[in-house]
Formats: C-alpha cells, sequence, structure tokens
C-alpha cells in the first residue's frame, strides 16, 4: 500500500527538485516514481504514481495541494456547484489534459517491466471522491458529508451518481493503457453505518467495478475501517477485498467465504519494530489464511513516511520466505 514515497531516500531527493503534482502528472517523474521501490524490493506488482484527486480536478473541481493536504477550493455543496462538475477526458492522448498523464505514465510502465510484473492503476470510490469535495479539505471524522446525507439525500446521490460514471470510465482507460489489475480505493466509506454503506457507497462501487469487469480484469476494493461491512464488500463485484489491519483475515475467510481473494492486511506501524518483531507480525498476519491460495500479502494502509528500509526488508523475507 503506497509503495512510492518519503520513506524512500531516492524519492526525497527527487522530491527536493519537484513537487508533488509535477511528480504526478509529467510522466517521465511518474514513471520513475513508481520504478523506484521496484528497484529497491522487486515487489510483484508496480503501483503508478499519482493521487484520487486528480480525477475529480479533472471534473473542474479546483484543486490546490497544500503542506496540510489536498485541498478543494470551491467545495460542493449545492446544486450550482453540481453542474459545475463536467465529464473528464479519460483517453486523452496528451498527458497536459484530462487524466491523460496516469494513463501515460501506465503505458509506459507496461512497456518497461517484464510481462510477469503487474502494472496496478487505481481511482477513489465514489463516496470517498464526494466525501473530499464536499468537506473541502478532508476532516478525519467526516461529518459534513454524514451530515448531508441526512439533509440533502438526493442531492448527495445525484453527486455520487456523477462521480460513478466518471470513475467507471477513468478505470477503464488505465485497463486500456495497459494495467493488468486496478484498485478501487473508499478510504472514508467506514465512517458511515452499515445501513448508510449500503446506500450511499455500495451501489456506486459496485457500478464501477461492474465496467471493470468488462474488460476482464481483476479488480481490488479498499475500505478503511471495514470490519462491519466485510460481508457487503464481498457483495460489491471486486474480485479481491483488500482489508486494513482491524479486520483478521481468517475471520473475514469465514463471513465472506470462497470465490473471492483476500489482500491484506498488517499494521503499517508494525513496521517500526526491530527487524525480528516485524517478522513475528508478518508471519502473525499470514497465520490466519494460511494455505488458503486466495491470499495477496499486503499492509492494511498505506506504508507510513518514517518507515525504516530495513523493516521493509525484513518484511519481504519473512513473507517470501513463508510463501516459499
Amino acid at each position: 500500500m503506497r509503495q512510492a514515497g518519503r520513506y524512500l531516500p531516492e524519492y526525497r531527493e527527487l522530491r527536493k527538485a519537484h513537487s508533488f503534482v509535477e511528480m504526478c502528472t509529467q510522466p517521465d517523474l511518474a514513471v520513475e516514481v513508481s520504478l523506484q521501490p521496484f528497484r529497491r524490493f522487486a515487489f510483484d506488482a508496480v503501483v503508478v504514481f499519482y493521487d484520487i484527486l486528480f480525477l475529480v480536478e479533472a471534473m473542474g473541481a479546483p484543486l490546490k495541494f497544500t503542506d496540510d493536504g489536498p485541498v478543494f477550493l470551491e467545495p460542493v455543496r449545492g446544486d450550482d456547484d453540481l453542474k459545475a462538475l463536467h465529464e473528464p477526458d479519460v483517453r486523452s492522448a496528451d498527458p497536459q489534459k484530462g487524466t491523460g498523464a496516469v494513463c501515460e505514465t501506465i503505458r509506459r510502465l507496461r512497456e518497461t517491466l517484464p510481462p510477469e510484473i503487474a502494472v496496478l492503476g487505481f481511482a477513489g470510490a465514489p463516496f470517498t471522491l464526494a466525501a473530499y469535495l464536499v468537506e473541502g479539505s478532508f476532516q478525519r471524522s467526516g461529518d459534513r458529508i454524514r451530515r448531508l446525507i441526512n439533509e440533502e439525500p438526493a442531492f448527495v446521490r445525484s453527486l455520487l451518481e456523477r462521480l460513478a460514471r466518471a470513475t467507471a470510465e477513468y478505470l477503464c482507460a488505465q485497463v486500456e493503457a495497459g494495467a493488468d489489475a486496478v484498485q478501487l480505493f473508499d478510504t472514508w466509506a467506514g465512517v458511515l453505518g452499515r445501513d448508510a454503506f449500503r446506500e450511499f457507497a455500495l451501489p456506486y462501487e459496485s457500478t464501477v467495478l461492474g465496467a471493470v469487469a468488462t474488460k476482464g480484469v481483476h479488480s481490488i476494493l479498499y475500505v478503511n475501517g471495514c470490519s462491519h461491512i466485510v460481508e457487503d464488500m464481498g457483495t460489491s463485484g471486486a474480485t479481491v477485498l483488500s482489508l486494513d489491519w482491524r479486520q483478521d483475515l481468517g475471520e473475514a475467510r469465514r463471513r465472506v467465504g470462497q470465490g473471492i481473494a483476500l489482500q491484506g492486511n498488517l499494521d503499517p506501524a508494525a513496521l517500526f519494530q526491530p527487524p525480528e518483531g516485524v517478522r513475528r507480525s508478518a508471519l502473525c498476519s499470514m497465520e490466519g489464511l494460511r494455505g488458503d491460495p486466495g491470499h495477496i500479502f499486503n499492509l492494511g494502509h498505506g506504508i507510513l513516511p518514517e518507515t525504516p528500509i530495513a523493516s521493509v526488508e525484513a518484511l519481504l523475507e519473512a513473507v517470501r520466505g513463508e510463501s516459499r
């Protein structure tokens, strides 16, 4: 989860000369950053370097990245705001238009990497994108989007429908560019209760994942804080469920049954232990699915910026040894 980034010294060196936006939207830089973790650790897949919010910017929502995180300068909270959003150009051959940069980066990665190494694309799920748009800058409680669901449910549904159509086209464009599988991140849907999740997140996830399925590739659904909705996630149409560290993997298998792969789910904070502790934690995380053919090991959320390189090396040694 979040392969590239501030825990890598080579990333930090490149970041001194370029802004985050430049590194995402200039394919030469994005390819380099995407490949840095693969060169160092030889992962089984390479995740394209980009940000989930660029799709919404391409729909006409002014976006600024600050030291405190991304900020939408014109939050979407009413019908006039919604009307200002337009269909994004997701298939532009020009990296400077729409989401052309991510598709060009995926094309170059697929051409560069050997065929046995998967290229993973991704997008934010409609509810998570809506939460960012409504909040402006996301407050961790998600109070504003949950309030709006209750005050103006019809407006929220209209926003979600528009985002679902755009996200479906966006991920299909990534597959056409060469992505072997795509990930849908509903990072903020975990703030919803089960009934609200079923009404305001799950149907729109299913719209996106259904479109991806027509392309014949695998899809991964991640919801942070998902332990109360695992069964519902299993009905989304994803072929892989990515789980955070709060959910025991063995229990998740019992809850969703066979026929769907599980990805996860070591707590990223566990990588701050000494190497031997990291190894023990990795093996403990894997224990619940020992012998299960449908387990992709991963972290349960994004790797943290200060993570020691030695911990990542210890983690990979443990997982690869166990896999053999």
